[in-house]
């Protein structure tokens, strides 16, 4: 069974840059497509980056040019810089495979809040 735990989270200011990390266990994130949900307030939890096996990245338009998706699959861990940080980036974060979070019953980490001040 997957996993995960995130990581890195944290009160910034507007501009400001986090790291958030995903330790995962079960699955190999090398092998496998993952990626990087969020839920704000009142919103639905969605997905906005992903990393496939070979490396290809995809962004939501909302994060591109400012978030970047990585692994590191020695350390079984999924990555996500996020840079020039915006207060509609308050969320909680979220990583976990593309195909397991299809599912209804979806396992999923705790999660971890980024909340940006204006």
């Amino acid at each position: 069974q997957v996993q995960l735990s995130e990581s890195g989270g944290g009160l910034v200011q507007a501009g400001a840059s986090l790291t958030l990390s995903c330790l995962v266990s079960g699955i190999d994130v090398q092998g496998t497509h993952m990626g990087w949900y969020r839920q704000a307030p009142g919103k639905e939890r969605s997905l906005f980056a992903s990393i496939t096996y070979r490396g290809d990245t995809d962004y939501a338009d909302s994060v591109k040019g400012r978030f970047t998706i990585s692994r590191d699959a020695a350390k079984q861990t999924v990555y996500l810089k996020m840079n020039n940080l915006k207060p509609e980036d308050t969320a909680v974060y979220y990583c976990n495979e593309i195909l397991t979070a299809q599912l209804p019953d979806a396992s999923w980490g705790p999660g971890t809040q980024v909340t940006v001040r204006s």
